[in-house]
């Protein structure tokens, strides 16, 4: 007589899921392995090209030549080429002929108005205008590494095609540091134009490298990882009078001394801090013309760094509130333009792909050099594609291990340098997590 065994039947019956799971894990490691071995083959590619666009960067809005470099080499490559998106951008398909996601991969391209004093064979000798003033150019925040790495993932990703399912956006993108006055540029306007569309981007991942972040390390975090950036003007208006008869005036000056006093307790006594960073900075003011005259106008510009949107709602309604209330009780009137020019939303990483993609972190960098890593206040225009699908921005080491943290360069200094053996695993993280989501999600 049969007797039916009930576990043995569900063990039976979770055999093939087993299987599917050990079998889909090997895949896993044996894209990963040709991966590595693919980054070690092409590095030296990899540090040439940075190189190139190292010692002949452009500033925001004008990388052609960048632009020209970039394209042909992903034409090369056999893949669908896009140029001029966002006046200079670059944007290339790889498609893999199979059903799937639509991953972007993104670089920025463009320098900075600082002139390089560190002394390397393939340093920047570039000179150019920058707001009608003269300038050197520098690539100082390593955006040079980041159009390299791309470039190396772009390899790595068209040679493992038969592996992909769906398709690779790759996004060069143009003026991250910001267009020249009277123009706009980077991100947001790259966005407007249909970036993300035609194919529609499902997921979006992106690097930085760090000057002060060990060769060798990936640093994340889930949530507000830079900060979002809101230029103000509160322009303080009085009444003008001669300086030796101040009771004849109402006094923009003093008014805008106690508008400042007032916004430094919008941080330090309506946030809660050990929830989330905030910083409101007055950076300018502009007012009066000699010591003896008290003038009837002040300006004052300045900066909001928040790491959370309810925050941020709160400190700009609080920035006009301080800043007219504090006006009036002087007798004066204060008007505030909040955003002033621009403004970059938080770059915020997706909690739940962040959790996805965590595991892809820690095998490729090893769980060791896998860290959680601190917000900062700076900010960041990929946040703009983070508006609008969920994505991730990580920060690569790129300071030697021989080097202390405390000796290593600033980004945005004539001094910035980066070790280039750092670019290895930004070509590693790209291409692993672009075809672990595809096999995921396909």
């Amino acid at each position: 007589m049969f007797a039916f065994n009930k576990n043995k039947f569900i063990t039976l019956s979770l055999l093939p899921l087993v299987l599917l799971a050990t079998m889909s894990h090997a895949k896993e490691h044996d894209s990963m392995s040709q991966v590595a071995t693919l980054a070690t083959q092409i590095e030296t590619d990899v540090i040439k090209w940075r190189r190139h666009f190292h010692q002949y960067p452009e500033l925001s809005n004008r990388e052609f030549e960048t632009a020209k470099t970039i394209a042909s080499y992903l034409e090369s490559l056999g893949l669908d080429v896009q140029t001029g998106i966002a006046k200079t951008g670059v944007v290339a398909i790889l498609d893999s002929g199979k059903p799937g996601p639509v991953v972007a991969l993104r670089a920025d391209i463009d320098g900075l108005p600082v002139t390089e004093s560190v002394n390397l064979p393939f340093a920047s000798k570039v000179k150019s205008t920058y707001n009608g003033q003269d300038v050197g150019v520098m690539h100082a925040c390593g955006h040079d590494t980041h159009i390299a790495m791309l470039m190396g993932a772009a390899k790595i990703l068209t040679s493992m095609k038969d592996k992909l399912h769906g398709k690779v956006k790759f996004i060069f993108q143009p003026a991250e540091e910001g267009a020249p006055e009277g123009e706009t540029g980077g991100a947001e306007v790259m966005v407007k134009e249909g970036v993300l569309s035609s194919p529609d981007v499902d997921v979006i991942f992106g690097l930085h490298i760090s000057s002060n972040k060990e060769v060798g390390t990936v640093h994340y975090r889930e949530g507000g990882i830079m900060a979002a950036v809101d230029p103000f003007k509160i322009v303080v208006s009085g009444k003008q009078s001669h300086g030796a008869y101040p009771w004849n005036s109402v006094d923009p000056i003093v008014t805008s001394a106690q508008i400042i006093m007032g916004l430094q307790t919008i941080v330090s006594r309506e946030v809660k801090l050990i929830d989330s960073a905030a910083v409101v900075t007055v950076g300018m003011i502009h007012g009066g013309t000699r010591s003896n005259i008290i003038p009837d106008k002040v300006e004052l510009v300045g900066t909001i760094r928040t790491l959370n949107p309810e925050i941020r709602h709160r400190i700009h309604q609080s920035v006009h509130n301080k800043a007219t209330s504090i006006a009036k009780s002087m007798n004066a009137q204060a008007t505030v333009t909040l955003p002033l020019d621009y403004s970059y939303p938080i770059t915020y990483n997706n909690e739940k792909l962040m959790s996805e993609m965590l595991p892809v972190l820690q095998a490729t960098a090893g769980t060791e050099n896998t860290l959680l890593t601190n917000p900062v206040t700076g900010a960041e225009d990929f946040s703009f594609f983070q508006e609008k699908v969920p994505g991730l921005y990580l920060f690569v080491g790129g300071r030697a291990k021989t080097t202390p943290a405390s000796q290593a360069p600033d980004h945005h200094t004539p001094e910035f340098e980066i070790d280039e053996s750092g670019m290895k695993l930004g070509v590693k993280l790209l291409s692993n997590l672009t075809l672990n989501y595809m096999n995921n999600h396909h």
